[in-house]
């Protein structure tokens, strides 16, 4: 009976995600609405907000392209498999009936994170066109130099709480957020998300003054709408990484979603005044200052760890 419980609570999370990602689409138009001193959309429903899901309709019933030159089965493959490794991640949250939020949480958001880098690099080299295969090796590229920042990161908080269980982070963050203990670390890492995920501005992989529409180029209806999906998934699952990590709080709690929201916020708010960065800034900026930075972290953390020993 447990085991069906937990079944049926991980179909749910999955519903609600796929639901909240659709209601991020929407906040992330409407808010770049108004950064741009315009409504965006407001004609479908109550002030639009049945977009998403006539968007959704819209996406799926468009007519579905086959290329001749294409490798067939990966070409098809990557985006279902995308999506799915977007939403396997978020078995990881914790709810009334189990969940995944078992002691090594931590290493299995690391693999997870590490194998969606494959999927996109598998989308770009199996449209066999010139344009996706730029951005899929920029895409591949980039994410590669930021999650090893982000590891290290993740590495100084985990040795701050002696474990890789997520329970543990709200349990150290009662009396005082980490944010706060390590206030750079949590600006790099909001960073290293924005890259991880090709967020403005380091949306290369994506980058349509000169790659066209990046590594999705060849894909359309339901390929490009299950791209579209995995990438708002990660965001949210950032956002709750981030919001877990240097925010602590109750994950059952309301204001525990709502700092996740504004995480969200601000991933929209950056797109909407950020431009574009330089590709070779953004390598310089992965291993020139923030792995330096995360790396002597970790080492004082280390160190104070001893010293608390002793």
């Amino acid at each position: 009976m447990s085991m069906f419980m937990m079944m049926i609570s991980m179909i749910l999370m999955i519903i609600m995600v796929l639901v909240g990602v659709a209601f991020l689409t929407l906040l992330e138009r409407k808010v770049l609405g108004y950064i741009q001193i315009r409504k965006g959309p407001n004609k479908i429903g109550l002030s639009g907000i049945l977009q998403p899901f006539s968007d959704a309709v819209k996406l799926f019933s468009k007519e579905q392209v086959y290329l001749n030159m294409s490798n067939y089965f990966m070409y098809y493959f990557s985006p279902v498999m995308g999506l799915f490794m977007a939403l396997v991640i978020w078995m990881l949250v914790p709810n009334l009936y189990g969940g995944l939020g078992f002691n090594l949480g931590m290493l299995y958001f690391m693999c997870c994170l590490s194998v969606g880098v494959y999927l996109v690099m598998f989308s770009g080299w199996s449209s066999n066109s010139n344009y996706a295969m730029l951005g899929g090796l920029r895409a591949v590229a980039q994410t590669i130099s930021y999650e090893v920042s982000l590891a290290l990161i993740l590495m100084s908080l985990m040795l701050m709480i002696e474990g890789f269980n997520l329970f543990k982070f709200s349990i150290f963050q009662e009396n005082i957020w980490f944010m706060w203990v390590v206030f750079p670390l949590s600006l790099i890492f909001f960073v290293s998300c924005l890259a991880e995920t090709n967020r403005t501005p380091f949306d290369f992989a994506e980058g349509e003054s000169e790659l066209v529409s990046g590594f999705n180029i060849e894909y359309s209806s339901g390929g490009f709408a299950l791209i579209f999906l995995a990438e708002y998934a990660s965001i949210l699952f950032m956002s709750f990484i981030f919001s877990l990590v240097f925010l602590g709080g109750n994950f059952f709690s309301i204001i525990y979603i709502f700092k996740v929201v504004l995480i969200s916020f601000l991933f929209i708010w950056v797109r909407g005044t950020m431009p574009r960065y330089r590709y070779d800034k953004l390598m310089y900026l992965a291993w020139k200052s923030y792995l330096p930075l995360s790396l002597n972290y970790m080492l004082i953390i280390i160190s104070l760890k001893i010293l608390m020993f002793y």
